[in-house]
């Protein structure tokens, strides 16, 4: 007897390596899975004008990164002594013009190279409800706290979506013929909207996925179906944090490793498997930090690291090494 639905995994031709760069960009579940990437050593750069939810916002940021788009102090606004600008996350905000546009050109300078050689563009698509500034009636990433009045509240059409998302698509192809295209729509509910509005605007980024991957076809855009995992699978409150509205720690963990196997390469799949171990070792809590036992447990985990890097020369795990050294010297 089955008791759930199982959510069928589509087959991804091109899979995901630690030897090629990748690209994740869109809402927090795209955050929460590239995350999760980067600290296990693969080569992804997450979200580099912070998070954003809706399909206008992620294609902004994406054409900004082909054009390798240098801000200045004109793509600023300030407000509560903070500057900030519209493309980007509250994250980005500061309150020295020189900090804030230091830290946003040098997101965008490395995000730029992963885009042009990068194998994959992971897309999280969030919500189709958009924030239009009256003053210059563009769609903006981030309202920042200004005053809801300022702003115009609009869902986007699955014909709007597509309209921006097909040209953009065919540049970034022509950009980097080589990349792949992987979608996803955040199981992420935005119940500020209303249920009902909530998924209206689901179904409209589905509709518009669906529509890019008919017309461009499934060898350049494919999807991983988050959301219906978390719908049909996880049906289940206890599978939702304490807002309701967000994945529980046990569904986004659930969630990874289907993403995990269903995407990285079989080599991939061995290398993470050891990086899972590490974690587990780093976050191994002794009763005394400084007992004999426990300062030979970390050097034999800093000797297995040393041993890993011999065998892959092509991963950075300096980062690992360091969080081990400092285990002996605290």
């Amino acid at each position: 007897m089955k008791f759930r639905t199982e959510v069928e995994i589509p087959e991804f031709k091109k899979k995901l390596s630690y030897r090629q760069q990748s690209l994740m960009v869109g809402s927090c579940f795209a955050e929460n899975i590239g995350v999760y990437l980067r600290e296990r050593g693969l080569p992804v750069i997450v979200n580099p004008f912070g998070i954003l939810y809706n399909p206008f916002s992620i294609a902004n940021c994406l054409e900004m990164l082909m054009i390798q788009k240098k801000f200045t102090a004109d793509d600023l606004f300030c407000s509560n002594g903070l500057y900030n600008s519209f493309s980007h996350h509250s994250r980005f905000s500061g309150t020295g013009v020189d900090a804030v546009l230091e830290q946003m050109n040098f997101g965008a300078s490395e995000a730029s190279g992963y885009l042009k050689n990068g194998s994959h563009l992971f897309i999280t698509f969030g919500t189709a409800w958009v924030f239009q500034y009256k003053q210059s009636g563009k769609v903006v990433s981030n309202c920042h706290k200004l005053p809801a009045t300022n702003f115009n509240h609009n869902r986007l059409s699955v014909d709007q979506i597509t309209d921006i998302w097909i040209p953009l698509i065919e540049q970034i192809k022509s950009l980097n013929p080589e990349i792949r295209l992987i979608f996803t729509v955040s199981p992420i509910r935005h119940l500020k909207d209303g249920a009902h509005a909530n998924q209206i605007s689901k179904s409209t980024l589905l509709l518009a996925i669906e529509t890019l991957i008919t017309f461009f076809g499934n060898e350049l855009i494919s999807y991983f179906p988050s959301y219906e995992i978390q719908l049909d699978e996880l049906r289940d409150y206890r599978f939702y944090a304490r807002d309701m509205a967000h994945p529980g720690e046990m569904a986004l963990e659930y969630i990874r490793e289907k993403f995990v196997k269903a995407i990285l390469d079989s080599e991939a799949q061995v290398i993470i498997n050891e990086f899972e171990k590490l974690i587990q070792a780093l976050n191994h809590k002794p009763f005394n930090f400084n007992e004999p036992a426990y300062i030979t447990f970390v050097q034999t985990q800093i000797g297995r690291i040393e041993q890993l890097q011999t065998k892959y020369p092509f991963i950075d795990f300096h980062p690992m090494l360091k969080k081990f050294d400092e285990k002996t010297t605290s």
